[in-house]
């Protein structure tokens, strides 16, 4: 149902640029000799030589025609070039052309907000290139204007004759509104983009320069191949007018037909005799509201900035005798549409990375019985699991899925026409970082001698308070490690998983919760014991106040001692905690518990320079002396 959008606050130059015939001029590109012939790309079957989906512009005037088939337009012009689309999988490969259209988006997103709408057309928003071409050179100032923009057809100037003279003057007219002026801006960048574009690539294109996407799309089809239209505000009635209910998009079905059986409105401009009240009363409140603004020339539809597609989908029709019959028959050709989807969905996020996550499954087909005859297929959709094994797995319980849903309680026979699988809801993939950023080419010891240094206050409650932990080296098989202040063989010791859980001593007889700890980040760094002994003397003062408040914590007070007799000569300085330079994304990769402790750090640094006892992260990296 078409959503109504009023138009956008100010002044907008929005192109729709359509490449001519653009199956035609890659197989072109690929062969020149095909260049100035009449040509025709066949999506090749073995039915009357295959469906035409393309035709040159120089096969046209043949009566050639994209409804025909290649049989029928060999009768119609016998020196037609078919070229058949590449076949994989046993069906038609459009990578081809998928990988032209991309050529042609890089070079047209160069100069605004780019829409890729299909494989061969494209949406720019131009508005402030336009408006800075205004402010710096505007058409008026130039000596010369680019001749592709001087043969440009402006809707609605009169004369035909030297009409170049006459666009020329439209252009540089000192009594222009605001308006035309960035249209002739828009025009002047359009035009030079399409020559980049043939420059580049050696396609043609043509173009429509409106101040919305709708006014755009209908002024690109109609001046082809290799010519672009303006429309200025003044020319929108005129051409409204006389523009036939089934030209328009959204207006080419049952919509339109209501238009012309129901109201009599043949063309877009008829619907200018009914109110907004009136439509809004057929058709409802914004079927109504649309109409209304259409016939008025308004679209507040913005240009979304994608230069990637939204989806990814491949298909295969089965017409007549082709039918497929069985299940085993459908399987096989789902496990081929699978491969093809799974190619291109790695492909995406390899490049591009980006992720789909949502498979759905189309199908047509209808009963042999007279029963429900036009019931449809219904389209089924589940979570998509990267790999060619499971999605064809997915589509396979889909397929079966609808089957079961479009059959009901009748068990009667089938046949499926046509099937269609989708990827979508494509999202860029999260930015990964590590936390070693925030230490890259400093020393874990040095980090958290200056993290410990700004008195950083540690506000998360699941860590346990006063732990003195080692942070055990890879080792021979005979390293003595200390486990609560005995010396044991590494052999006797626990697990490689459980050093650091066993060595930390615990105060006030609490649970260690050692999955939550930041130190599991360092588990894996080539760290030796003599990392943490290289802390200021600060922190042996420090923890040795503590001790004397605190006689309970046994463990604690013996940890301090121990760091009382580090060698001042032993401080390592050279890397200093600044909360400002820290990246909030890549806290937010952290596991929750993680998170916390990082953000307690941060925010401490900012707050006063308190510190509860054994509240330092210091506490998860001192060693022992004896170790």
């Amino acid at each position: 149902m078409p959503i109504p959008r009023p138009d956008l606050q100010g002044d907008r130059v929005i192109a729709h640029v359509d490449m001519d015939c653009f199956y035609v001029q890659v197989e072109q590109r690929k062969q020149p000799k095909l260049r100035g012939l009449p040509t025709a790309v066949v999506q090749y079957n073995d039915w009357k030589g295959g469906a035409l989906i393309a035709v040159s512009y120089e096969a046209r005037k043949f009566g050639v025609k994209r409804s025909m088939r290649g049989a029928e337009a060999e009768m119609v012009c016998p020196n037609i070039q078919l070229v058949q689309v590449p076949v994989a999988r046993g069906k038609a490969d459009l990578n081809a052309y998928r990988s032209a259209g991309s050529e042609v988006v890089s070079i047209l997103s160069t100069k605004g907000r780019c829409e890729r709408a299909s494989i061969d057309e494209v949406y720019l928003d131009l508005t402030d290139a336009a408006e800075s071409m205004l402010l710096e050179t505007p058409p008026a100032a130039l000596e010369d204007i680019d001749e592709e923009a001087l043969k440009s057809h402006v809707l609605g100037l009169s004369g035909d004759e030297d009409r170049e003279k006459n666009v020329q003057r439209w252009f540089i007219r000192s009594d222009a509104i605001h308006q035309d002026r960035l249209l002739a801006c828009g025009a002047i960048i359009v035009a030079h983009l399409r020559g980049e574009v043939l420059k580049e690539t050696e396609f043609t294109c043509s173009a429509g320069i409106a101040h919305n996407k709708m006014l755009a799309k209908l002024a690109s089809g109609m001046h082809k191949p290799a010519q672009q239209t303006i429309v200025p505000s003044s020319a929108v009635k005129d051409l409204l007018a006389s523009l036939p209910v089934k030209k328009m998009k959204q207006l080419g079905g049952k919509l339109g037909s209501s238009l012309q059986n129901d109201l009599g409105v043949n063309n877009v401009g008829d619907l200018l005799k009914f109110s907004e009240e009136k439509l809004q009363e057929r058709y409802g409140f914004n079927t109504g509201t649309w109409l209304w603004n259409i016939a008025r020339g308004i679209s507040g539809d913005e240009v979304k900035g994608r230069v990637l597609p939204k989806s990814h989908g491949c298909g295969k029709t089965f017409p007549g005798p082709r039918a497929l019959k069985t299940a085993a028959a459908v399987e096989s050709w789902l496990n081929q549409l699978c491969e093809e989807l799974s190619e291109r969905i790695q492909l995406d996020m390899d490049q591009n990375k980006r992720v789909a996550h949502t498979l759905t499954l189309h199908a047509r087909a209808f009963k042999t019985s007279d029963v429900e005859p036009h019931k449809k297929f219904p389209s089924k959709s589940c979570p998509l699991r990267y790999g060619i094994n499971k999605i064809q797995e997915d589509a396979k319980k889909l397929f079966d899925t609808g089957l079961r849903e479009f059959l009901g309680s009748h068990s009667n026979a089938w046949r499926v026409t046509s099937l269609a699988i989708s990827a979508g809801k494509i999202l860029d993939t999260p930015r990964t970082s590590s936390i070693s950023r925030f230490f890259q080419g400093k020393s874990l010891s040095s980090a958290i001698s200056d993290a410990s240094n700004d008195d950083i206050q540690d506000d998360a409650p699941s860590f346990s308070i006063g732990c003195k932990e080692n942070i055990v080296p890879e080792s021979d098989k005979d390293e003595e490690v200390f486990v609560h202040g005995k010396s044991v063989k590494e052999d006797d010791a626990p697990s490689k998983d459980r050093k650091i859980d066993v060595l930390c001593t615990q105060s006030r007889k609490q649970k260690d919760k050692g999955n939550g700890s930041i130190l599991k980040f360092f588990s894996g760094t080539n760290t030796s014991t003599k990392h943490a002994s290289n802390a200021p003397s600060s922190w042996s003062e420090s923890l040795k106040g503590q001790d004397q408040r605190d006689h309970q914590e046994e463990s604690l007070v013996d940890g301090h001692s121990r760091l009382g007799k580090i060698s001042n000569q032993q401080r390592d300085s050279s890397w200093n905690f600044n909360a400002e330079d820290i990246d909030p994304s890549v806290i937010d990769e952290l596991p929750e518990e993680i998170q916390r402790e990082v953000r307690g750090w941060i925010c401490s640094s900012k707050r006063a320079k308190t510190t509860k006892r054994g509240s330092s992260i210091f506490h998860y990296f001192t060693t022992d002396d004896n170790a």
